[in-house]
């Protein structure tokens, strides 16, 4: 609707007739503006996606949001605080499709490297997922391969001879899982060999939360 606004005793206006051209005034500097915007909230929303910042070969997060890539529509931001952590720093992400596909499907574990030297390591997990997630190490006999530990009637494997886990939301070592949006970490002093990235909570191994780390 066009509001008629008149001074006090105006008669009736005549609507305003465009220039020649058919075109307002401003109409191309409006267009301009809006486009330069669109530019501007774009970068900013590539900058708030940053997955990790590096100093020195140590991955920190200073509590902005960061996602890691792959995310997309398996996953959304985390936003934690990550102290810097000793050694050598392995990024894993745990991505699923949530209830997007009425279950566990796409369930996966990311990691930024599979092969780190012997000694001193750092595992970050971030949740870009929907659900709860949990990192655990498990090492690798010779000729075994990851993805195929059998799974229990309680959806889980077996996790003797585990090295330890990251399921502590916000924090470092054991907890009660890893929520959403958030980051758990835990560090190692890992000799060379061969081992499984997990998450085992129940029907996550199998849906595919499974990772390989090669350590030399």
């Amino acid at each position: 609707m066009t509001t008629d606004v008149r001074g006090p005793g105006a008669g009736p206006s005549a609507p305003a007739s465009p220039p020649a051209g058919g075109r307002r005034p401003g109409g191309r500097a409006w267009l301009v503006a809006a486009l330069v915007t669109a530019v501007a909230l774009l970068a900013g929303s590539i900058a708030g996606t940053i997955a990790w910042s590096r100093n020195g070969g140590v991955s920190t997060s200073t509590g902005s949001s960061w996602s890691r890539s792959g995310g997309g529509m398996m996953g959304g931001r985390v936003s934690t605080r990550v102290p810097t952590l000793p050694g050598t720093t392995v990024q894993v992400t745990a991505l699923d499709m949530g209830a997007m596909m009425g279950g566990r499907a796409g369930m996966r574990l990311a990691v930024d490297r599979t092969t780190v030297p012997a000694g001193t390591v750092s595992l970050v997990l971030g949740n870009s997922g929907f659900r709860t997630h949990e990192l655990v190490v498990l090492p690798l006999a010779a000729g075994q391969q990851a993805g195929t530990r059998s799974v229990g009637s309680d959806r889980k494997v077996d996790e003797t001879g585990s090295l330890g886990e990251a399921s502590q939301t916000g924090g470092s070592g054991t907890g009660e899982g890893v929520q959403p949006g958030t980051a758990g970490w835990t560090t190692f002093d890992l000799p060379a060999g061969r081992y499984e990235l997990v998450c085992n909570l129940p029907g996550h191994y199998a849906a595919g939360m499974y990772a390989e780390l090669t350590v030399n």
